[in-house]
């Protein structure tokens, strides 16, 4: 049902809810995971690819140590690093990866935050036709 599902990680303590959930499914599933951060800083949205920063370097990294956890248990997984706004990457992932179920851990912010802050979770949900798993981070 879900041969590839493509998990969004945004480098914070929310990314357990998600990573574990995504592991149980993914083994019962046997599904291939892809694990998705999108770098959103300055010189990530101004240099793209080409990015040089600190955050570039320690989301390569954090990417590989989420993805060698999804090995260890058994699971295909592969790591990509995006740049720039982080919902019209996902939806773009969606559609490039051939992904059939997205999968993320929401913030909770609620009307007034999602106000100010945006809310990547809304875009997605809105903008691609495959399932999309919301947890809503603990």
């Amino acid at each position: 049902m879900y041969d590839k599902i493509l998990v969004t990680l945004d480098t914070t303590p929310t990314d357990r809810t998600i990573i574990e959930h995504v592991k149980a499914l993914a083994k019962f599933m046997h599904s291939r995971v892809v694990l998705l951060h999108v770098a959103d800083g300055w010189a990530a949205r101004t240099f793209g690819p080409d990015a040089v920063s600190a955050e570039v370097t320690e989301d390569t990294a954090y990417l590989q140590k989420v993805k060698a956890e999804f090995e260890a248990a058994g699971i295909p997984a592969e790591a990509e690093l995006a740049f720039g706004e982080p919902g019209a990457q996902v939806v773009k992932w969606v559609e490039t990866k051939s992904c059939d179920l997205v999968a993320m851990s929401t913030h909770g912010h609620r009307f007034v935050g999602d106000l100010f802050l945006g809310s990547t979770s809304r875009r997605v949900r809105h903008s691609v036709s495959v399932p999309v798993l919301l947890l809503r981070a603990k």
